[in-house]
């Protein structure tokens, strides 16, 4: 599968995330076929100005806004998703256990081409 269309896959389960939950890299990339967490991030970084990406619902597996250089997105991403009702521990951490998303429903992931088992 070529990275474009890794992309469009990426950006298309990430826009399922809802208000108020949160995904990781890792958590799409074994959704998505041929992915990894960093194709995830790269994606996220690059989405085209015509997307509607919720990219600031898309963290680390700590929980946790990963840097991107020479950016004030940190920030902003917190900000965003403080607003949406997502709380930050003292460590700039989010409870993964209560607030990440459970993903897309098997017949979604099915109908759409993307993993729906073990990776």
């Amino acid at each position: 599968m070529a990275t474009f269309d890794i992309y469009r896959k990426i950006y298309r389960l990430a826009k399922r995330i809802p208000q108020g939950r949160v995904a990781t890299y890792g958590q799409l990339a074994g959704i998505v076929p041929g992915c990894t967490a960093r194709m995830v991030g790269y994606a996220m970084a690059g989405i085209p100005d015509n997307e509607r990406v919720p990219w600031q619902r898309v963290v680390n597996s700590r929980g946790a806004i990963s840097l991107r250089g020479g950016s004030d997105s940190e920030l902003e991403q917190r900000v965003i998703l403080e607003k949406e009702g997502i709380p930050f521990n003292d460590s700039g951490r989010i409870d993964l256990a209560r607030y990440r998303w459970k993903g897309p429903s098997l017949g979604w992931l099915e109908k759409n081409g993307y993993h729906t088992g073990p990776v």
